[in-house]
């Protein structure tokens, strides 16, 4: 199995600048059996999760991520979860929103696809 934490970095250097520049581009990160719960709303299937990114009530956001978590998820499966927290900037706003999101990863082919994403903003 790779090393998760390095799997876990290299997912989440590629995922934000691809989220705040293309989210369509995202796409071939999940497939028809994955599912994105966003703020309470659960989408499923690729092209769905990113009809839903796309149409998200901001047009410019910008990430910073803070810490990234990650472990295996399966004892049969080199699979894992990966934590990130964060902040986020939208619309050229000047208040900060921090940010959780957790993602199951799972190996494809010499890659990994997103089975589950979870994503909340933390108030407070």
């Amino acid at each position: 199995m790779a090393d998760i934490n390095s799997v876990a970095k290299a997912f989440t250097d590629f995922y934000y600048p691809a989220f705040d520049n293309d989210r369509a581009s995202l796409q071939a990160l999940y497939r028809e059996q994955s599912m994105l719960t966003w703020e309470q709303e659960q989408i499923m299937g690729a092209s769905n999760i990113i009809e839903k990114l796309k149409n998200l009530p901001f047009q410019k956001v910008v990430h910073r991520v803070v810490t990234v978590d990650a472990q295996p998820a399966s004892a049969s499966v080199a699979s894992l979860v990966v934590l990130v927290t964060g902040q986020l900037l939208v619309d050229d706003g000047t208040n900060v929103l921090q940010f959780s999101q957790m993602f199951q990863l799972i190996p494809d082919n010499g890659t990994y696809y997103v089975q589950n994403d979870v994503f909340r903003l933390v108030y407070g």
